[in-house]
């Protein structure tokens, strides 16, 4: 009786949130709507795959040479280089992409492998009254339904369990994961519910016994984030796109514009790591998606740019799979310094992690001993 009061007190208290989400949310449904009719006439023009089967690296290599100028040349073969590659040769336009390393060798295949709206994101918003942290979570759940649907063999939902270690916390965190669920509308994976702690207990054993009152389990996505890289770009290559792993920007050409009579950037000199060969490949267009590399591709067409991307590192560590069911993570959202820690089966392993610590820019970032600690010390 007395957790039903609470919950009732914190509704009545939190009505007038609830009304303001449901607004928006309705709102930002229609939008949604209008623009998806938009989407469906795009969708009318896209064509066939070129080829059933991707061409080999050697016939890529060789479009790569002999293709006098393409329309776009991608740099960066991660999630957001085979998106932008993906998109552009199904809009008809003569696509090149090229990758130094292996297609999402970097941050594209080391992510926490959730797709979500963000939780605290969504805390944010209606603490802070952030109609634009409202929307990048409204966005965000719209994309996590969209992965769910287009990607079934590459995503999957995933309930994640929340404790409780205060009675107060119980209804806090009770309807904040309900509005987490209201903002998701139709997307709604599941609708999220309150274990006792006898329950809790029995998913994850290791939880600290003495002052647990319970848990709140939500729904999320969880992703193959590598493969679904490397399948964006397989498909970019079955319809023509001319894609190259392995193959360095060394340099960056240039030309002057005879109607403006400015210098613009127009391909990029490229070395194939395997072979040391090198060759030019011209295009009318280069889009740089290095991710953190992003300044030292910037400095190539100007030496004296200002730097404006500062790396981050995310630490994650694989524990043995005992750390947590197969069917169920664990959000832990009071570390000891206030950042969040995951615990998330994956693969008969355990993902745990992240942080989020200031870093410089490296091809094979090394995770640091302190970091290691804090999640060790978290678990």
């Amino acid at each position: 009786m007395a957790f039903q009061k609470a919950v009732k007190g914190t509704i009545l208290v939190g009505g007038g949130a609830l009304a303001t989400v449901l607004g928006l949310s309705q709102f930002a449904h229609y939008r949604r709507k209008q623009m998806n009719l938009a989407y469906v006439k795009a969708a009318d023009y896209i064509s066939e795959p070129v080829n059933r089967e991707p061409p080999s690296r050697e016939a890529q290599l060789l479009t790569l040479q002999n293709t006098s100028e393409f329309d776009i040349l991608v740099i960066g073969g991660g999630a957001t280089g085979s998106g932008c590659a993906l998109d552009a040769v199904t809009r008809g336009l003569k696509t090149a992409l090229v990758e130094r390393d292996d297609f999402s060798s970097g941050t594209s295949s080391r992510s926490t492998k959730l797709i979500h709206g963000g939780v605290r994101y969504l805390q944010k918003a209606i603490m802070k009254l952030d109609i634009e942290q409202y929307r990048m979570v409204k966005e965000a759940l719209h994309e996590r339904a969209n992965l769910l649907e287009i990607a079934p063999h590459l995503s999957a939902p995933l309930p994640i369990m929340l404790p409780v270690y205060k009675w107060w916390q119980l209804p806090y965190y009770w309807v904040g994961i309900k509005l987490y669920d209201l903002v998701a509308g139709s997307n709604c994976l599941k609708s999220s519910y309150v274990l006792s702690k006898s329950r809790a207990l029995e998913h994850f054993p290791m939880l600290q016994k003495d002052k647990l009152v319970g848990a709140i389990v939500y729904y999320d996505g969880q992703h193959n984030d590598a493969r679904m890289n490397l399948a964006i770009a397989l498909t970019a290559a079955r319809y023509g796109a001319a894609t190259a792993n392995y193959m360095e920007v060394v340099s960056l050409l240039k030309k002057t514009d005879p109607q403006t009579g400015k210098v613009r950037v127009s391909g990029a000199r490229c070395k194939d790591v395997l072979t040391g060969q090198e060759f030019d490949v011209r295009a009318k267009c280069v889009i740089n998606a290095t991710g953190p590399f992003t300044d030292s591709v910037r400095k190539m067409d100007d030496k004296d740019a200002a730097a404006i991307c500062q790396p981050s590192a995310g630490v994650h560590i694989v524990m043995p799979g005992y750390y947590s069911p197969e069917s169920m993570g664990l959000l832990d959202p009071a570390t000891s310094d206030g950042r969040v820690i995951f615990f998330l089966p994956w693969q008969k392993m355990t993902i745990a992690g992240t942080t989020d610590t200031p870093t410089d820019v490296t091809p094979h970032p090394i995770p640091s001993e302190e970091d290691i600690n804090f999640i060790l010390n978290e678990v």
